[in-house]
């Protein structure tokens, strides 16, 4: 069941590869913990004390509290899956609550930080010195996820029109405008790149490895933490990071958070309005260190 399960995700829900890993080894470890095996017939019956044992063995070894909820959302997925096949006719997670967790605000570079990251950190000239530099200010320019900047061809830029148009979750399109900043460099990697690969094809893709191969996101996010960590002690220094960068920088210069929402392909707002929450603290922050009184 669990295969005809992760190819649903992939057919019908259209989820991507890495999406489908993870949902894969969060239920290979619940089938593990409980002995079961997931291809036998009839599928074996699961009750909710088991799936309670499972979460707290979890968070008393140490997990954080969302990833576990992470790992029951999973197995909530899955059971909804065998409630509509008919497979089992109760869903022992409808008796389970998910642990609390406290609302993390976003990891993010001040604008001193993407300052430095940009004007005083060195790149090299050579091919991968050009290709390092425009993953790093692609993330920060368009907020894309490192999936969406993995997956860019040739064909989904128009540099004419300062667009690009990425291919989000669930294989949906948005169009995100880039900087003449960000498109000046396109233009010179694009050329570099020519010279060491050859003519440029539509279908090609537009970061790649220095085999010219489509880009692996482990080389990106190796990229980004490379040169993130010259200019911030933040603890996380991934392309999300600066994608949190991106949202917030937007909204503290007065972006609409609608706008800020179709920019990040949010499928809602409340995804997007714990930026507000960074902008707040901020806020708070300032008031405590500039007031006399505070």
């Amino acid at each position: 069941m669990l295969e005809q399960f992760l190819k649903y995700l992939e057919v019908e829900k259209n989820y991507s590869a890495q999406t489908i890993r993870s949902y894969g080894d969060d239920l290979r470890q619940f089938f593990s913990f409980c002995g079961i095996e997931p291809s036998q017939h009839p599928f074996p019956t699961v009750n909710h004390r088991q799936v309670r044992t499972w979460l707290s063995s979890m968070l008393a070894s140490g997990f954080a509290a969302r990833s576990v909820n992470r790992k029951l959302s999973s197995l909530r997925s899955f059971y909804k899956f065998l409630n509509r096949k008919g497979i089992v006719s109760e869903n022992p997670l409808l008796r389970v609550m998910a642990p609390k967790t406290g609302k993390k605000l976003p990891s993010f570079l001040s604008v001193s930080e993407t300052r430095m990251l940009f004007n005083e950190v060195a790149f090299d000239e050579d091919f991968e010195g050009i290709r390092d530099r425009i993953v790093v200010e692609f993330f920060y320019f368009t907020g894309v996820r490192v999936s969406e900047l993995a997956g860019l061809k040739q064909k989904d830029i128009n540099l004419p029109g300062l667009t690009i148009k990425v291919l989000g979750k669930g294989s949906k399109e948005r169009i995100i405008p880039i900087h003449p900043e960000l498109k000046s460099l396109m233009v010179c990697y694009t050329n570099i790149k020519e010279k060491v690969f050859g003519k440029v094809n539509s279908s090609d893709y537009f970061i790649v490895t220095k085999k010219g191969e489509k880009p692996y996101v482990k080389m990106l996010y190796r990229i980004v933490n490379e040169y993130v960590s010259l200019v911030t002690p933040l603890e996380k220094k991934s392309p999300h990071v600066l994608r949190h960068t991106f949202a917030t920088h937007l909204l503290d210069n007065g972006a609409d958070i609608n706008a800020i929402k179709e920019l990040l392909g949010h499928a809602n707002l409340s995804a997007t309005q714990v930026y507000t929450h960074t902008t707040i603290e901020k806020l708070k922050s300032s008031y405590q260190q500039a007031h006399p009184r505070a």
